[in-house]
């Protein structure tokens, strides 16, 4: 797993008028071998699981946790042929859905697998809370019972609101709650994949 390094980051802007900058974390080059880190965590895991574990899945939490596992399912496939792959739209399962106004939009869910016995890899680009991950769990539940559930993260950012940790981590990001991560997708119409630090108020101001 690394850890980024804040007083190495290159480029973004400084703080001003009270308010935070931007550092970026991964450029194109990084976010690439970053991802390919975290595709290597999962194969080994996956390897070193017992024989008789025929059934794995990879799952994302939409929309770019989805992205992300689509990128790795593409690749691992390629040496496990039988690895299924799903996408989670936890629109109706997060915990604040009662406090939303008007109607939140909802993309859907994609499990065109068994999930009862599966072994499942979840994934999102950004760990946070943890609540995200609750209500993921919560709706693959609803569709069986997994053998066990994985969770695998491109960036930790920390500051945990629920005992949930990630199994694997391709970059940690020491961060405070008013910070936040920004991850650009090409598939998602960014001109290149990268991570960003935005510096909230309360860190820029010490």
């Amino acid at each position: 797993m690394m850890m980024f390094d804040a007083g190495a980051a290159e480029g973004g802007s400084a703080p001003q008028n009270g308010r935070g900058g931007s550092r970026r974390i991964l450029g194109p080059v990084d976010f690439d071998a970053t991802l390919a880190s975290l595709e290597a965590k999962i194969e080994a895991a996956i390897r070193e699981s017992p024989s008789e574990d025929a059934s794995w899945a990879i799952v994302g939490i939409k929309r770019k946790g989805a992205v992300i596992a689509r990128r790795l399912w593409e690749s691992l496939r390629a040496r496990y042929p039988s690895l299924a792959y799903g996408e989670l739209d936890i629109a109706l399962y997060r915990d604040d859905y009662h406090l939303e106004q008007g109607h939140r939009v909802v993309s859907g869910t994609e499990l065109d697998f068994s999930v009862e016995g599966a072994s499942i890899v979840l994934v999102d680009d950004v760990l946070f809370t943890g609540r995200t991950v609750r209500a993921a769990m919560h709706q693959l539940l609803d569709f069986g019972r997994p053998k066990r559930i994985w969770l695998s993260v491109l960036v930790d950012r920390g500051n945990r609101e629920l005992p949930i940790e990630a199994n694997h981590v391709a970059l940690t990001v020491p961060t405070r709650e008013s910070d936040r991560i920004v991850v650009s997708l090409r598939e998602l119409g960014e001109p290149e994949d990268a991570v960003d630090l935005l510096i909230g108020p309360e860190s820029a101001e010490g």
